[in-house]
């Protein structure tokens, strides 16, 4: 059966609830995040290095790093970097051992960084969340915006309930627990409504 369209799915669960369908409209359409060239193992990597940090201070630390690495992100390159020159690019120590568990366990196998790899959710999850510094939350948002799979439910995320509440008024914002069965009339295209959750505290913070 071909994979439904983003736009298809969005379509869907607009025409599925009268909540959703009034976020589609004030939100419009959304749209995947460009690819990165150098794939699922360089958002990986990103996504290590981004966290706790600002986001300007990223961005440096990213591209110091991949000047060290070859300008693109591989887990041969990771691998053969010296801790003295990621230490340079601004890497902690902490974020140096999780890179290099991440290209250990992508070069081991133990990770499948394949844009087509055929693991379901869950097994993406389970394999990610065994790298250093990866929880569920990453290894969800790693599904969404780079396997581009459409039926993931964060509950964990807070944007995610807090835009649920926003949007069906709700109040006070269901927990993770609670936003769990939430999410079930919209299956198999949970990650639509995720994201759109997302968009609506985004507007709520810019009025």
């Amino acid at each position: 059966m071909a994979r439904i369209s983003l736009a298809n799915a969005i379509d869907e669960v607009a025409a599925r609830d009268r909540a959703m369908a009034r976020l589609v409209e004030k939100v419009g359409p959304i749209r995947y995040l460009p690819r990165f060239p150098d794939g699922p193992f360089g958002m990986l990597v990103r996504s290590i290095i981004s966290q706790e940090i600002s986001a300007a201070a990223a961005q440096a630390i990213i591209g110091r790093t991949a000047a060290v690495v070859g300008g693109l992100f591989t887990p041969e390159g990771i691998a053969a970097a010296s801790d003295d020159e990621l230490r340079t690019a601004g890497l902690s120590r902490n974020k140096i051992a999780s890179l290099r568990d991440l290209s250990a366990k992508v070069l081991d196998g133990t990770v499948d960084v394949s844009p087509a790899t055929r693991l379901s959710d869950a097994e993406v999850v389970r394999r990610l969340t065994q790298v250093r510094g990866i929880g569920r939350w990453s290894a969800e948002m790693y599904l969404m915006h780079c396997l581009r799979r459409l039926d993931v439910w964060p509950v964990g995320d807070l944007d995610v309930r807090e835009g649920y509440a926003l949007a069906w008024g709700v109040e006070p914002a269901p927990t993770a627990r609670e936003l769990d069965p939430l999410g079930e009339p919209f299956r198999p295209y949970r990650s639509v409504v995720a994201r759109y959750c997302q968009e609506a505290v985004f507007l709520a913070r810019a009025s």
